[in-house]
């Protein structure tokens, strides 16, 4: 059993804090912890920006469909847009190597996002057709078994 929400925002910076609270509020009724709560905010935070900042072109308009799936013990949070796709794995293979014991100065520029969201999220899938789809799951009550098996599976159509 799982209760679904959905938001659909324009593809503006200053929305970006409405989703933060909006998941700040679903996460606490949940029961996660601070931290855990945090860890969420800034990895939808990276998701939702890079949709703004990337997805459409200047004057372009655009939207960012932000989903929340609530199950008992997780959260799963998808970030859409129908904008320029990417390819996943090419940027990722682009921006070199990064480890959970990778500093901050060691990060190609851009290489940030994609490892914040990756550390700080139990799964991460990212679907490239009429668009970007970012797919990230939080489990309730622990960390992964193996913190360095995040999930990154590209698939277009």
């Amino acid at each position: 059993m799982m209760d679904y929400i959905e938001m659909k925002i324009p593809a503006k910076p200053e929305y970006v804090g409405v989703m933060r609270l909006t998941l700040s509020g679903i996460a606490s009724r949940m029961g996660y912890t601070y931290e855990e709560i945090e860890d969420l905010k800034i990895a939808l935070s990276e998701a939702v920006t890079n949709a703004v900042q990337h997805a459409y072109g200047k004057d372009e308009g655009g939207e960012v469909i932000v989903g929340f799936g609530i199950y008992d013990d997780k959260l799963e949070i998808a970030v859409a847009d129908s904008g320029k796709s990417f390819d996943f794995i090419q940027t990722k293979n682009e921006l070199g190597p990064y480890t959970e014991s990778s500093t901050v100065e060691q990060l190609t520029e851009g290489g940030l996002g994609l490892f914040l969201i990756e550390t700080l999220m139990d799964e991460v899938r990212v679907l490239n057709h009429s668009g970007v789809t970012v797919f990230m799951a939080k489990y309730l009550g622990g960390e992964r078994e193996n913190h360095d098996t995040a999930i990154a599976n590209h698939e277009t159509n």
